[in-house]
Parts: C-alpha cells; structure tokens; sequence
C-alpha cells in the first residue's frame, strides 16, 4: 500500500468514521444510502459469518475506525487484533472500543499486514474495504489463508458500471484504486485450494474463504 494511500487515510478518519451512520450531515447521508450500501451489507454479512463467536479471535486487516472490531468484540470474541496503517483511524477505534467498554479484548496497531509479526492463528479473519488499495492481492490472500483457522471474509471493489466510474473520478489525485472483476478474483482464490463464495453486493463483490478442514 503506497504512503500516498496512507497520507490519504489518515486525513480522512473522521469523514471515513461517519459513513457508518456518526454523521448529522443529511447531504453526506443521503450520498452514504445512494452509493454506500454494499459497505452496510458487507458489514452484516460478516458479522453474521462470524458466528459462533464467543470465545473466539479475530483479526481485522485495514481495521479502519474499529468498526468491525468493536462489533465483534461485543458479540462475544475473547481477542480481536485491529491492524492499520493510519494513526487517525486508530485514534478513533481506540476511543470507540473503550466507549463500547471492551477494550480490554480489542488490540489496535500501526503496521503494513504482510510485513507485520503475526505469531498465531485466528479464528476470523476480515478484510473490507482493504483490497481497494492494494497493487497485488495475492501476497495478501496467501497471508489472510497463512494465519486463518476458520473462515476469512474479504472485500473487491467491482471493476465498470456508473459506481466504479464515480470512486474513480471521486479518487482520482487522492490514491491509488484497484478495481476487480469477478473472474480475476476467481482466479486468485482458486490457487488458494479453500473453499469460497463470491457474492455481488452492488459496487462490491463479498467473498467467503472457508479455511477449516474436515475432520
């Protein structure tokens, strides 16, 4: 992820943080129903992927302001590890895992995810609105599969349409963007040798790497 991508983010926190429903502004509202909705849906369906979760880990890859991570932590989960690389993002998932009063399960660092010390396994593993800005998934999926014993839940933003056209345009100066289509993202999981799901949620495909083996 370029430090232009970082910069970016940093900045953005507190704007980012709204979109998930912290902000009185009724314009940026209506914008965040219009061309947003996926980024609820990917929300619930994680969290309901999730399950059982009680006593579990998880770790939240491009954690952003915490959402995910808090979430989780209240349903239940015994350790959520938050992994970003934007001071600002964290400050916020800081502040709302404490509101929330689980920050004592919730863990929040700065660090690149493929260069990261991870030494265990997770449970879940979540990865949304990350691959966004990311040049080369594969490295990123092979990690995510390296360290998941369950199931990962991951994010593609989807190549062409009116809302590919719009982000392009929207970040067009601000940072890079990856956009997929859905063939590319079948090809990079099937050398994965788990089991997957791809799902269309209007300008995201939600994909589900099932990572547990028989018995």
């Amino acid at each position: 992820m370029s430090e232009r991508t970082a910069t970016f983010f940093d900045r953005y926190a507190a704007d980012f943080n709204a979109i998930y429903g912290n902000s009185d502004r009724a314009f940026e509202g209506l914008i965040n129903r219009l061309f947003r909705r996926s980024m609820l849906v990917r929300y619930e369906r994680t969290l309901a992927g999730c399950r059982p979760i009680e006593g579990c880990s998880v770790i939240d890859i491009g954690c952003g302001p915490g959402h995910y991570s808090v979430a989780l932590a209240r349903a239940g989960a015994a350790r959520v590890l938050g992994l970003d690389f934007a001071p600002g993002m964290l400050k916020i998932a800081d502040q709302t895992a404490q509101t929330a009063g689980v920050a004592q399960r919730c863990a929040f660092v700065s660090g690149d995810f493929l260069s990261y010390p991870i030494g265990e396994k997770f449970d879940y593993a979540v990865v949304m609105g990350f691959m966004d800005y990311v040049r080369d998934a594969r490295p990123i999926v092979d990690r995510v599969c390296a360290i998941t014993r369950r199931r990962a839940f991951l994010s593609f933003p989807k190549a062409g349409g009116p809302l590919a056209w719009q982000r392009q345009l929207r970040y067009r100066g601000r940072c890079d963007l990856f956009l997929y289509r859905e063939q590319q993202i079948r090809k990079l999981l099937a050398s994965t040798g788990a089991a997957f799901s791809i799902e269309s949620i209007g300008r995201d495909f939600f994909v589900t790497l099932e990572l547990s083996k028989p018995a």
